[in-house]
């Protein structure tokens, strides 16, 4: 399919640049003009400008959001042999950090509705070796700060918020990644506020933490040629901290575009749930920042799936699947011992979640037409 012949793309980033661009292109020439390419001014100014829109102290960028995982935990101080709970469902970064962290993925199950983790399945996963849980706030939506620090506090647990979907998702008065120990962002192109390219930051109101993050994302110094520990290469490039500085901003209005399409998107949909076709459940309310918008389709529909994607392309509309196999069931991650059968509700969503264009700027015409061509091809379908 060429470009011209979409008519509603899954994402569109032209649309969200365009009106900012000169803005952009000015501060990717002062960082030229300074030179300053590795942990440079612009650097500085958006960490200080990403932890108080966190409402956090501090904001260490790295250079991707799966980096920011992997030594955020280490500089929560998580050790080889330690064990951290995270959702099966999920991208699989999230347990690339984990291990790239040294400790050892605990999988769980989640919940239907939402897609979030299930916290009373993972209390059951809990042993003497468990030392965090890593929430994922998915699609856009968090996890429930209260819950999360009543399981934390019980089980004695760091809690290491992924909030790479969640940039300024809020709930119970907390921003994403403002109330774990520490929390790991991508600023993946896609995602609710992108970079140019790779990207990521740890934040945390952790002073040693912050410290500690600062030195491994630079070679394990914490000043220049005294290396204290093992550290890396993973530094938030100085013109995509910039870039970022530009659109940041913006953040606030576009999340709050990307919820208005999602509240149309419900509203549309909602002959359909008598199919058992449904969005994820919102829980979180205009809390919830939908880099993602997900639903359900009824099994039938679930293993046809592609046929819709097909049918949809062909009129010009893109979709995706967030995602299409569980961490548990990834060849990759065999070694870990799961199979199929082991978290059966992540296994259903898999097969049957479906994501639909969402990004600022989409138009109710938009929505509407994917709607209209998603039940024309449900009802062709269920026939």
């Amino acid at each position: 399919m060429s470009f011209h012949q979409i008519k509603v793309p899954f994402v569109d980033l032209n649309l969200q640049h365009q009106p900012i661009q000169t803005d952009i292109n000015q501060a990717i020439s002062q960082v030229i003009e300074r030179g300053d390419f590795i942990l440079g001014q612009a650097l500085s100014e958006f960490e200080t400008a990403f932890a108080k829109a966190c409402g956090v102290k501090y904001a260490v960028g790295v250079a991707s959001g799966t980096d920011a995982i992997a030594l955020g935990l280490q500089a929560c101080g998580i050790v080889p042999g330690d064990e951290v709970i995270v959702p099966s469902n999920t991208f699989i970064a999230s347990v690339i950090g984990i291990i790239k962290a040294g400790a050892k993925p605990i999988l769980a199950e989640c919940d239907r509705q939402t897609a979030l983790i299930d916290l009373a399945a993972a209390a059951k996963l809990v042993t003497e070796k468990t030392k965090a849980i890593v929430p994922v706030h998915l699609y856009g939506q968090m996890v429930s700060p209260t819950q999360l620090v009543d399981f934390a506090d019980t089980h004695n647990l760091i809690i290491f918020e992924d909030s790479a979907q969640a940039h300024l998702a809020e709930t119970e008065g907390y921003y994403a990644g403002g109330f774990g120990k520490a929390a790991g962002f991508s600023f993946y192109p896609s995602k609710n506020l992108g970079a140019f390219g790779n990207g990521g930051i740890v934040t945390t109101n952790d002073e040693s933490v912050a410290q500690k993050m600062r030195s491994l994302r630079n070679y394990g110094a914490p000043k220049k040629y005294f290396h204290s520990e093992l550290g890396t290469n993973s530094r938030l490039d100085t013109i995509q901290a910039a870039i970022l500085n530009i659109k940041l901003p913006h953040l606030s209005a576009w999340n709050q575009q990307r919820n208005q399409a999602a509240e149309y998107y419900n509203q549309l949909l909602k002959p359909l749930k008598e199919q058992d076709i449904f969005p994820i459940t919102n829980l979180t309310g205009a809390g919830h920042v939908y880099h993602l918008y997900v639903i359900c389709l009824n099994s039938h529909l679930g293993s046809k799936r592609e046929l819709i994607q097909q049918k949809m392309a062909a009129r010009g509309i893109q979709t995706g699947i967030h995602y299409p196999i569980p961490c548990h069931l990834q060849p990759a991650y065999g070694y870990l011992g799961y199979q199929e059968g082991d978290f059966p509700i992540a296994e259903t969503l898999c097969q049957n979640i479906l994501s639909l264009p969402i990004y600022p700027g989409i138009t109710k015409p938009q929505i509407e037409l994917v709607v209209e061509e998603l039940s024309i091809t449900v009802d062709t379908l269920q026939n």
